[in-house]
């Protein structure tokens, strides 16, 4: 029985990737806004109703990684030690995905172009990052022992370390990728922890 639960699965997820891939491949070729799920289903060889038992919509399909890589900043930060100060957990954690990142540079440029020509696919990002900010801030109340559902620090470090990621991907693709998006994070991840009063005009 475990044997097929296993078979079945794997299954599941090599349509996933069908999927995934046909739709790679025709938003590339078509543009996001002109295919269709009929399209993505028939090029990844399965009937439209299937494409819904796996994405809801087009636009979960076109941010499937980038809605994986949100997953995993949470399943990281969890997986630190339950002792380590919170803000030093977040940076491990964003680290290590920042690095994910890197290795799997054609997908994030395709993904962000389509992001930047769809104002639909930026809408479902923004609420893809709302839940996951959610998730990271229980995860710090949890770690600080606190009220998940009433804890502003807790929300404050959530917001802040995905707003150091943030700033840490613009300057890593307006700047062509220069220096490696684990070092931008790691300063954006300093600057807070010294505190931004510091920062002064003239670029000082």
């Amino acid at each position: 029985m475990a044997r097929q639960g296993g078979l079945r699965q794997r299954k599941k997820e090599q349509t996933r990737q069908r999927i995934e891939s046909a739709a790679r491949r025709l938003f590339a070729r078509d543009g996001f806004e002109a295919v269709t799920i009929a399209a993505i289903a028939g090029a990844a060889n399965i009937a439209p109703r299937t494409f819904f038992h796996y994405f809801p919509t087009k636009e979960d399909v076109a941010l499937a990684d980038y809605a994986r890589r949100l997953a995993q900043l949470i399943d990281e930060v969890d997986a630190r030690p339950p002792d380590e100060e919170p803000w030093k957990a977040l940076r491990a954690a964003f680290v290590v995905v920042a690095a994910d990142y890197e290795e799997h540079l054609e997908q994030i440029l395709d993904q962000f172009q389509i992001m930047a020509g769809s104002s639909s696919v930026q809408a479902r990002s923004l609420q893809l990052q709302a839940q996951c900010e959610d998730s990271l801030s229980a995860s710090m109340a949890r770690r600080r022992g606190a009220d998940p559902d009433d804890d502003l620090p807790s929300r404050l470090l959530a917001s802040s370390a995905l707003g150091a990621m943030r700033s840490s991907l613009h300057q890593w693709m307006l700047s062509g990728r220069r220096e490696p998006l684990p070092v931008l994070l790691e300063f954006c991840f300093d600057e807070l922890e010294t505190g931004l009063a510091h920062l002064r005009t003239n670029g000082r």
